[in-house]
């Protein structure tokens, strides 16, 4: 199979004393991916909620897959709780779809506009919700006005 499904069944575990959890896998990334660090992937835990993320190395044995707080919210699940995962190594293109005028923000500002075209996917994610997040309108244009600033001193993420 060109992209095999995986699944396992795993315990949600809390990253320290963090609000943030996370699943082990128990698998060698190496033998099924071909890949040693991160794994782009796209899952679905307890066949219903679908999630895109990596599986990463964090001072950990084994690759581990973090579980959001909005996705333990949907499965009505917490730390200790078991849960499913179906998973498949992520091959498409992420792409961040950027609202007008967000766009028009960085038409104005193209050192900003490169600078964040340069961003991992991660990075331009946060910050586009973030904006998307205002509630109010003036909200939303402080924080282009204050995203511009923060990509142009060189800050990753918010």
């Amino acid at each position: 199979m060109n992209n095999p499904i995986i699944e396992f069944t795993a315990i949600i575990t809390q990253n320290g004393a963090m609000n943030a959890a996370y699943v082990e896998f128990p698998f060698s990334t190496e033998e099924l991916f071909n890949k040693k660090g991160q794994v782009k992937i796209k899952a679905t835990f307890d066949t219903k909620v679908e999630y895109r993320g990596s599986l990463t190395k964090m001072k950990s044995d084994c690759h581990i897959l973090g579980l959001t707080q909005e996705v333990r919210k949907q499965l009505g699940k917490t730390f200790g709780d078991e849960v499913f995962v179906s998973l498949i190594e992520d091959k498409e293109e992420r792409v961040i779809e950027i609202a007008k005028d967000i766009a028009l923000v960085f038409h104005e500002n193209p050192d900003a506009k490169s600078l964040f075209d340069a961003m991992s996917y991660t990075h331009k994610k946060e910050y586009i919700r973030w904006i998307e997040e205002a509630k109010k309108p003036e909200t939303r244009e402080n924080r282009k006005i204050k995203m511009i600033q923060m990509i142009l001193e060189g800050k990753k993420g918010i």
